[in-house]
């Protein structure tokens, strides 16, 4: 490929403005909308376990407080600055982003959710003012039927989008808007950008473009376009493209089909006891199946992970063990018995485990189930079909686990993820909904 040519995959949409709207430190803003107390006080969120820092309001920033960091160092300081702590409240998390999402969808139908708190809309061309009006509109919108603060970035590509949502975020003048329209304007935003906090370009490429002198998002939109190629793949160099107002990056307005779910958390302290192991796989069972019909999907195949913790002293073990089933399910009972023999194969006694995980593989749509010569009888399928949608129907209407199964225990277990600082699940509890009065 020669250096001036460019490169445009054939269903590239060209003309098109990109918007990235990302929701502005999405975890802490979820907290403060169900306590108006939080606003300008400093505020973290945890990892599962309690473990590291992974979410800070802009007041913690200013603390010095880094993300990542081990909350069991930090506590001491945290008590002593008076900053709120929080564990994370993945339900919670979850429904607000489905609420602003619905919200952004509003304004276009080119919409892709691209993570839980991050979404690009696609809008036709515009004047430069028509398009900050509606990122503006975009902002007071969200804010006010959701309480959750957004940046928006606007920019004729999506890697350029993403340069934008960070100049709107990092630019108290630009009130959390930043359009990238014109040439002078995006090449003197890239001058001031580093490859590293560019959208594609992983710190390896970064350290190998610095050795290079490619230190800023200019100076690697001006390489050869053979140069990247070969030494950044296509993917580097569709990147460069972008970067060059080309776009090569379409919107992914209909999601991939998963190819696998996965459900597994650390345990709150290290588990010994084998029916405890067989209650914290029955529950990830449980969620992994309700994911499953909620996409329309059949599970060929169940894989048991058991491992403990290899960061502590003490025996270690690790192992994984698939079955594949006779016939593609989606019905809990049927998933749990599969996983419950892949248990009694796998535990060994003498360990202290950290974790066990399900990931149900094989997916296949419902409607695609493949004849078998050996089907199961259609009683019993309707059966299991019937008793599912109840179960979800209900745990739909009167909050999640109103109906849960038994093998998973009852009440707090050993084996629960430690949450110390958790929040009232506001919209997703009955027994948790907000007072106000």
């Amino acid at each position: 490929m020669s250096s001036t040519q460019t490169f445009f995959p054939s269903n590239a949409p060209r003309g098109m403005v990109y918007a990235l709207v990302d929701c502005n430190n999405f975890y802490v803003s979820c907290e403060r909308v169900f306590a108006p107390r939080l606003q300008g006080r400093p505020v973290v969120v945890l990892s599962n376990n309690d473990g590291c820092i992974i979410a800070r309001s802009e007041e913690a920033k200013t603390l010095g407080i880094a993300m990542g960091e081990p909350f069991h160092k930090r506590e001491p300081f945290l008590r002593r600055e008076g900053v709120n702590v929080f564990s994370s409240n993945y339900p919670l998390y979850g429904d607000m982003s489905a609420r602003v999402m619905e919200a952004l969808s509003r304004f276009t139908p080119h919409q892709e959710i691209y993570s839980i708190d991050e979404c690009f809309l696609g809008f036709v061309p515009a004047p430069d003012a028509d398009l900050l009006c509606t990122a503006r509109h975009i902002r007071e919108t969200v804010r006010q039927w959701t309480g959750i603060p957004v940046s928006v970035g606007l920019a004729p590509t999506k890697t350029l989008a993403k340069i934008a949502n960070r100049c709107a975020k990092k630019d108290p003048a630009s009130k959390n808007v930043c359009l990238l329209g014109d040439t002078t304007t995006i090449e003197q935003t890239l001058a001031r950008t580093d490859v590293e906090d560019i959208w594609g370009i992983g710190r390896r490429y970064a350290r190998f473009l610095h050795t290079r002198g490619v230190d800023t998002g200019l100076d690697l939109v001006r390489m050869p376009r053979d140069w990247v190629r070969n030494h950044l793949t296509v993917v580097g160099l569709q990147t460069v493209l972008e970067l060059d107002r080309q776009p090569c990056f379409v919107l992914e307005t209909t999601p991939a089909p998963a190819k696998s779910i996965v459900c597994s958390r650390s345990f709150g302290r290290r588990i010994r006891d084998k029916q405890a192991l067989g209650e914290a796989l029955a529950r990830h069972i449980q969620r992994a199946a309700e994911r499953l019909r909620a996409k329309g999907l059949l599970a060929h195949t169940v894989r048991v992970a058991l491992e403990t913790n290899r960061f502590q002293p003490g025996p270690q073990y690790a192992a994984r063990r698939c079955q594949t089933l006779l016939h593609p399910t989606d019905a809990t009972p049927a998933l749990h018995k599969a996983a419950q023999g892949l248990l009694d194969v796998l535990y060994r006694s003498g360990f202290a485990y950290q974790k066990i995980g399900v990931t149900l593989l094989e997916l296949v749509p419902h409607n695609h189930r493949q004849a078998s010569l050996f089907p199961p009888a259609a009683a019993e399928t309707g059966r299991q079909r019937d008793l599912m949608r109840t179960v979800d129907h209900l745990n739909t209407v009167y909050g999640r686990d109103t109906v849960t199964w038994a093998a998973s225990g009852l009440g707090p277990q050993q084996w629960h993820m430690r949450q110390n600082h958790v929040s009232p699940r506001y919209t997703t509890a009955w027994d948790e909904l907000p007072c106000v009065g």
